[in-house]
């Protein structure tokens, strides 16, 4: 199958790139990766997805600023997991959470690019797309670390709630499970 060959690159280049070497919430950032590509799978999202939820932070995010390739390099990954999971990749580093999340779930809401400071409306496709490794990168965050789910789990569950419109049924359901108690 062709995703499983481009998730085995894909992990062999965050390998590469130190992944398994950087700290992260709940271990390292390859171990949280591997995580959030499975809740994904599990949430029956398409393998393109799937290997955004892989790939999600090799540019760095709003949340997590430790870039493992620079923007200028797209083309690198872009060759190991495709086209379609890149651009997701490269959508989800760059938002602007701040000024981006209270609009997402308006199809008219404006999205806010921290790496040029345009605005834009995404399709709602883009948008689910979004929400979805949003929720699958924050719930596995929660679930690896006790304090994180303490201290964030009812301001994401609000979140999420806002995302509700967007999200599978699968990952709503995975939201309220973990997120009700905190």
């Amino acid at each position: 199958m062709k995703s499983t060959a481009q998730s085995s690159k894909a992990i062999a280049l965050l390998r590469e790139l130190g992944a398994a070497d950087i700290e992260h919430p709940g271990g390292t950032l390859l171990a949280h990766l591997v995580r959030v590509r499975d809740r994904l799978a599990r949430w029956e999202a398409r393998p393109a997805l799937q290997l955004a939820g892989l790939c999600h932070a090799f540019y760095g995010t709003d949340g997590f600023a430790t870039a493992l390739l620079p923007t200028d390099r797209r083309a690198e990954l872009t060759a190991v997991i495709g086209p379609e999971a890149e651009s997701l990749v490269h959508f989800y580093a760059s938002c602007d959470r701040t000024a981006s999340y209270p609009a997402l779930a308006d199809p008219s809401g404006a999205f806010h690019d921290r790496f040029t400071g345009t605005l834009s409306t995404p399709a709602v496709q883009q948008r689910r797309d979004f929400a979805e490794l949003t929720a699958a990168n924050e719930l596995d965050l929660v679930d690896e670390n006790p304090e994180w789910r303490k201290q964030w789990g009812a301001d994401l569950l609000d979140l999420f709630t806002g995302f509700r419109p967007l999200l599978s049924a699968h990952a709503w359901r995975d939201c309220e499970d973990i997120l009700a108690a905190s």
